[in-house]
């Protein structure tokens, strides 16, 4: 996908490293992403645009929206995913006047006024990096909860390894005791407290080595601090700043980034204390974005801090400082909740859903996945259940799809690529799909296939010679039309054209069986297919398209990836991978029938 990202900042935020931290990802991925922002401290793999979202008269504000919609235009963004409310109130503006899909990830407290509420400028979706932000975005902002996620922040688990202490060293042993962050906003006056009620005492007091690392630019009344500050730069090593710490205090991302690498951490953000972290408080630190949310800013008793502080640092100067705090802290434990709830891949993963989802709701638009059954080249060969169509008429579907440009897909591509690869950028795909597995495929489907240079999906019935559920089971028979052979379908298989699907043992209506039954039917079809063939299936298609819960189960239990319904399912594809929608093609489906069908939006119509 072609993805922006927006943001509004001159000088390095949380914000900023979660954006490049996902999408630099997203870029090791396939995926082209931009930078649009008034500043961008970190590498990237993408391009940066600058724009001064934080020029906020009317003059700039509408010189800001211009400006992405050129952006939007010219890169053919596809999606545009905003992370402050500057380039939040411009990006939204843009992408409705494009009809470009945006989602917002909101990092903190959000500003409440009459506007604000009427205008939310979120976008499709709101992305709550914790429970808190969520909650205030509904309560205080009136977003329907639907239009609400909590994903947290993006963290690398590989980068951010654990660490053991550095000892205590020096004539007078104490342990080092960093903040990091800017020292401008909530966070600075954060800082300026803590320095000013506490950490100066006992700092002077040669209890603990006072760090302030931060890239803003020193306020004045910092200036009385400038000893215990550290100035950074875009390209220094937080990493090992953390490392050399015996306790960071700080919330968000520099907590989470400390906790990883195994550094005790006392939460304290812009609005509240959670104090020291634990097993018994890492989940309600994970609420506030350990501290950075809560009902009001900067609600502290800073005077509980100083006793919980002290007592920390007491712990820290003991002994056997290392031991005593594995006991009080449980750090493997902390460690490993952290590393499960920040994963990188995983958190991406998940965005990758979230961005589909916003595209496919957004245009009304998904890659049709087309059913067809029978190829018939005779009168007498036609059915009484409309499975059937000409191979005349099925060329000329063919030809249709190749001159309108689409190219086809199998679930096999979409197992070595994600579902999002549907949605390249420049491309238009479908997928064609045959049930049952007759003869004609191999003899008339193949051979034009071929000729377009086209690929397709045929979920075959492995335990029947001929179709008995329609000859022999219905009150209206059908003709009868002979099944593939083993050769047959080793040879389908062996095209290069054609990947080969599961379809049960007797095509048995799934829904009306015990799950024993189910389970023999999609195993035993399964295991058949696997041997004649010699490497596993990946997709599976249910019988008439019915279906329950169960069916599914156990299509998944099996081993499955994707499986497809008929006419059920949600809507976009990739929200549920064992209910795929498919699009029916039958006898008089023309070339203008099959055009609806496959402009993308025919589910949203039909």
């Amino acid at each position: 996908m072609n993805i922006l990202m927006a943001l509004s900042q001159k000088e390095i935020t949380g914000a900023e490293v979660y954006a490049v931290t996902i999408g630099n990802e997203l870029s090791r991925r396939g995926h082209q992403v931009s930078y649009v922002s008034d500043t961008l401290s970190k590498p990237v793999l993408g391009s940066f645009i600058k724009l001064q979202f934080n020029k906020r008269s009317l003059q700039r504000r509408v010189w800001q929206v211009l400006k992405l919609i050129w952006i939007i235009k010219r890169g053919k963004i596809q999606l545009v995913h905003a992370h402050s409310r500057a380039a939040g109130w411009a990006s939204h503006i843009a992408c409705s006047l494009t009809k470009t899909p945006m989602v917002t990830t909101v990092h903190g407290r959000q500003s409440v006024h009459p506007s604000r509420r009427f205008f939310h400028a979120f976008g499709y979706t709101a992305i709550a990096v914790a429970e808190d932000i969520r909650d205030q975005i509904i309560l205080d902002l009136g977003v329907a909860r639907e239009k609400v996620t909590v994903l947290r922040n993006a963290i690398d688990p590989e980068i951010f390894r654990p660490a053991p202490l550095v000892p205590l060293l020096g004539p007078i042993p104490r342990p080092i005791v960093s903040i990091i962050g800017r020292l401008t906003g909530p966070k600075g006056e954060l800082c300026y407290q803590l320095l000013e009620r506490i950490l100066g005492d006992l700092a002077t007091n040669s209890q603990i080595i006072i760090r302030i690392i931060t890239s803003s630019a020193i306020p004045k009344r910092f200036e009385k601090f400038n000893a215990w500050i550290l100035p950074s730069y875009p390209g220094d090593d937080i990493l090992q700043s953390i490392v050399e710490s015996h306790l960071i205090i700080g919330a968000g991302r520099v907590a989470v980034e400390a906790l990883l690498v195994g550094r005790p951490v006392f939460a304290i953000g812009e609005a509240k204390s959670i104090g020291l972290i634990t097993a018994d408080t890492v989940d309600h630190a994970l609420r506030s974005n350990f501290g950075d949310i809560g009902p009001k800013e900067l609600d502290i008793d800073f005077d509980d801090v100083k006793t919980e502080l002290k007592q920390v640092v007491e712990l820290l100067g003991a002994a056997n400082s290392e031991a005593a705090l594995a006991a009080k802290i449980s750090i493997d434990a902390v460690r490993s909740k952290i590393a499960q709830e920040y994963n990188l891949r995983d958190i991406v993963n998940q965005l990758e859903n979230i961005y589909q989802t916003a595209v496919i709701d957004t245009l009304k638009r998904e890659m049709p996945i087309l059913m067809y059954h029978r190829f018939i080249a005779h009168e007498s060969e036609k059915g009484t259940h409309g499975t059937w169509i000409h191979e005349g008429r099925f060329e000329r579907h063919l030809q249709l799809i190749k001159r309108l440009g689409y190219e086809t897909l199998t679930f096999r591509d979409l197992a070595q690529k994600g579902f999002i690869h549907r949605l390249e950028p420049g491309k238009k795909f479908l997928m064609i799909t045959a049930d049952d597995g007759y003869r004609d495929n191999l003899t008339r489907m193949l051979p034009l296939l071929e000729k377009y240079n086209m690929s397709a999906v045929i979920f075959i019935v492995s335990n029947e010679t001929h179709n008995r559920w329609d000859t022999e089971y219905s009150a209206t028979p059908d003709v009868r039309a002979d099944l593939l052979s083993a050769e047959e379908i080793r040879a389908l298989d062996a095209s290069g054209r054609i990947e080969i699907g599961g379809h049960t043992l007797s095509h048995a209506r799934l829904d009306e069986l015990a799950p024993p039954q189910q389970r023999e039917e999609i195993v035993g079809n399964k295991k058949h297919l696997e041997d004649l063939l010699g490497h596993p299936l990946l997709s599976f298609a249910y019988p008439y398209g019915y279906l329950n819960e169960s069916a599914k189960s156990e299509a998944k239990a099996a081993g499955y990836r994707f499986a497809v319904a008929t006419d059920s399912g949600p809507r976009a594809l990739h929200q549920d991978p064992f209910q795929i929608r498919r699009i029916a093609v039958f006898p008089r489906t023309d070339t203008f029938g099959l055009w609806r069908k496959i402009r993308g939006n025919y589910v949203w119509r039909r």
